[in-house]
């Protein structure tokens, strides 16, 4: 008897099979011995007693899997987890056909049991849970769950763990409550991992549509228990804080659980807000129920145990919500890229206007910042559509607190509101750097972000570019942007014959060719060096004098080299070659020697904020200290201007430019027919040698002036920022 998914068994016919089975597996074993010994006492040929030793082996194994399969049958018996069928042939008890699938009915069902009691107050349930707490990632246990525990059990568990709490604090319980703060902890954790785990599409233990749609539906009712009354999303949220983002939550479940979350909310609390705002009262939000009970930490896993809880941990359900959806881009673009029904603004900017002062009371601007990068930092089409909403919502709140001071510098004119903005510094900043090749666009192109123009992404940047490791990101992915640039000028000798090898088209070679010869020669190749170092110039300088006026208008050390770019110069970020990039200078593979590799190479096609990060690390791990000028550096702009020294010295080297030139007698030269040491063995002294044999040689001392000429222009900052930046300090040392 069977179905699709489950067997029948008969018993105690079944018994007797898995008993039959380890009797005959263990006579075959011996047959197979005493037939062994016939044959090579006889001085034939072994083989039959071989194979028969193959089947003894084979019926064991089936042995073993009726006795695993048999033990299960008692323990659900004993467990009343399945049910005998009575047919005209006897009696049968359904069985999953595969183990796994067997164990997790078994399991999930005395774990659903467990927390349904435990749900309803019995203490001794929650020890008998606890027994599953690293189950919920397993799909088959994880399906049995939830599917028996319902979206009222998912919902009405935690509530009653905070209620627990609250009372044996009230009574002064220091031991039951540490004791179930422990156990509340791990079913917590299960819970959450086990709704990530069910509630995915693409998994095989999805719970279905209707089982997402009752959580919402419980997530807005109201629930009892004990003396408190909470909304049902106050208690489930406690399990998404309990989740550590293995598996993470799916899209799915953003959409229709995590938007009604943020919805709900705003219903219930938007005409609340907005009094407290007339009245100038602070932004409360909708606290889950370990906050409203004042918990502190006491549900929250991964936290000691502390009996006496503080004012910390006041954790909101929509913080609870994107603790949850951080740890998956795809989960949290699900959260912020809609505009609810009714809505006349996007979930991502009402979070950032109405709703922004209540990750300040609540303190949940860690997974708010976390959802903002997981959501803008990609580079699919809704991640830039997120981070250009990001940028120009920062950019119009950015004009509200910036002025222009009485010497023309950048000024703060709403300290308030510049404080409130803070927490969005940094994931705006990484959401620009991720989408750095827009700040070229709009200022050169005049080109749009979204709806955001020049105007509003120096803005922006005067907010993004104030944090200190925001700073870092976008220096290392604008100095990405314009190694990439300058590696898509061609090389030296470009023609006909090699166009396919070098990756190029005959239309590149028509364009290349100046002066129509039918080789691309150095002239050519220097016309177009220079041609994109001044294009990345202005953006470069536009991000550093933004930076600079940044810091004025805090009354900070603007004239100090920040320590992102003294390690760039020092590392000699500039010289390594760009990921993928083909070596056509004859004495460009000996000199980047072991920095390339597969795995660099690999790094394409990530964001340049992200190949900037690797690259970081391949230099940290190659241990390099080149650039000592690093150490005499007097501000960001020197620092901007010596990492061009090497990436215009590498570009030229890569290029071919520097082919044929004398090297003998150099210290950075090695071997009898002299080729460029490779910069990972040269000291500090021959790289700076060699930076100044390309300066004497390559003829790139002009190609350095035409970038530092446009570079220190603050006229760009001046006209977006409306300032007057005085003459002195404009392109100044």
């Amino acid at each position: 008897m069977g179905s699709a998914d489950f067997t029948g068994v008969k018993q105690p016919e079944f018994d007797t099979m898995a008993g039959k089975h380890t009797q005959a597996a263990g006579q075959l074993e011996r047959l197979a011995q005493s037939l062994y010994g016939e044959l090579q006492g006889a001085g034939l040929d072994t083989a039959p007693a071989l194979r028969l030793r193959e089947l003894a082996g084979r019926v064991g194994k089936q042995a073993e899997d009726l006795r695993r399969r048999q033990a299960l049958v008692r323990e659900m018996e004993k467990q009343d987890v399945v049910f005998g069928t009575s047919t005209a042939k006897g009696s049968f008890l359904e069985m999953p056909d595969g183990l796994n699938a067997a164990q997790g009915l078994l399991d999930g069902t005395v774990a659903s049991r467990a927390a349904r009691q435990a749900a309803g107050g019995d203490v001794k349930a929650l020890a008998t849970l606890q027994k599953y707490a690293d189950r919920g990632e397993d799909p088959e246990f994880a399906k049995v769950f939830l599917r028996k525990l319902g979206a009222k059990g998912v919902t009405e568990l935690p509530a009653t763990l905070a209620e627990r709490l609250r009372d044996g604090l009230d009574h002064g319980d220091t031991a039951g409550v540490a004791t179930l703060s422990a156990q509340g902890k791990q079913a917590l954790r299960m819970l959450g991992t086990a709704l990530a785990t069910g509630t995915d599409p693409k998994g095989k233990a999805y719970a279905g549509d209707d089982f997402l749609k009752e959580l919402a539906a419980q997530g807005r009712a109201e629930h009892t228990t004990g003396n408190v009354k909470y909304a049902g999303y106050q208690s489930q949220a406690l399990a998404w804080r309990g989740h550590d983002g293995r598996p993470p939550f799916s899209a799915k479940f953003m959409e229709t659980v995590g938007r009604d979350a943020i919805a709900y909310e705003k219903e219930q609390y938007e005409r609340r807000w907005a009094a407290s705002k007339a009245y100038g009262y602070r932004q409360v939000p909708l606290f889950d129920l370990a906050a409203a009970l004042g918990l502190g930490t006491l549900l929250r896993p991964g936290q000691g145990v502390v009996t006496r809880p503080g004012k910390q941990a006041k954790s909101a359900v929509v913080d609870d919500l994107f603790h949850a959806a951080g740890s998956s881009g795809e989960a949290s673009r699900a959260l912020l890229d809609h505009t609810p029904a009714g809505w006349k603004e996007s979930v991502l900017s009402y979070l950032l206007t109405t709703r922004l002062d209540a990750f300040a009371y609540s303190d949940g601007h860690g997974p708010f910042s976390q959802v903002l990068l997981a959501a803008t930092t990609g580079q699919d089409a809704t991640s830039r559509k997120l981070a250009a909403e990001l940028t120009k919502t920062a950019a119009d709140q950015a004009q509200r607190v910036f002025g222009k001071a009485g010497d023309g510098n950048l000024e703060i004119t709403d300290r308030a509101a510049f404080d409130r903005l803070a927490p969005l510094r940094y994931p705006l900043a990484r959401a620009i750097a991720a989408n750095i090749d827009q700040v070229s666009s709009l200022l050169l192109n005049h080109a749009t972000f979204g709806k955001a123009d020049a105007k509003d992404m120096s803005y922006a940047l005067a907010l993004a570019a104030r944090d200190d490791a925001g700073y870092e990101a976008l220096i290392r992915a604008q100095t990405e942007h314009m190694r990439a640039a300058l590696d898509k000028v061609p090389p030296v000798g470009l023609e006909k014959s090699n166009l396919k090898g070098l990756g190029f088209s005959a239309a590149d070679l028509k364009t290349y060719d100046f002066d129509e010869d039918g080789r691309v020669g150095k002239d050519d190749v220097r016309q177009f060096l220079l041609d994109g170092i001044v294009g990345e110039a202005r953006p470069f300088g536009h991000i550093v004098e933004i930076r600079r006026q940044a810091l004025i208008a805090e009354g900070l050390d603007d004239k100090k080299a920040s320590e992102a770019l003294q390690t760039m110069v020092r590392d000699a970020i500039g010289m390594f070659p760009v990921p993928g990039a083909k070596q056509v200078g004859e004495l460009a593979t000996g000199a980047f020697g072991s920095l390339l590799t597969k795995s660099y190479d690999k790094a394409t096609g990530a964001g340049y904020d992200q190949t900037a990060k690797w690259i970081a690390q391949q230099v940290s791990d190659q241990g390099l200290d080149l650039g000592a000028a690093y150490q005499t550096l007097a501000n960001d702009r020197l620092a901007v201007e010596k990492l061009t020294e090497q990436m215009i010295a590498a570009a030229m080297l890569q290029k071919g430019l520097l082919d044929g030139i004398e090297l003998k007698g150099q210290t950075f030269a090695i071997g009898s027919q002299p080729t460029i040491k490779p910069f990972t063995e040269m000291r500090s002294e021959e790289y700076s040698d060699f930076l100044r044999w390309v300066g004497r040689n390559g003829a790139s001392q002009d190609l350095f002036d035409r970038f530092s000429g446009t570079f220190r222009r603050t006229s760009d900052v001046d006209d977006y920022l409306n300032l007057r930046i005085p003459a002195s300090q404009e392109g100044g040392k």
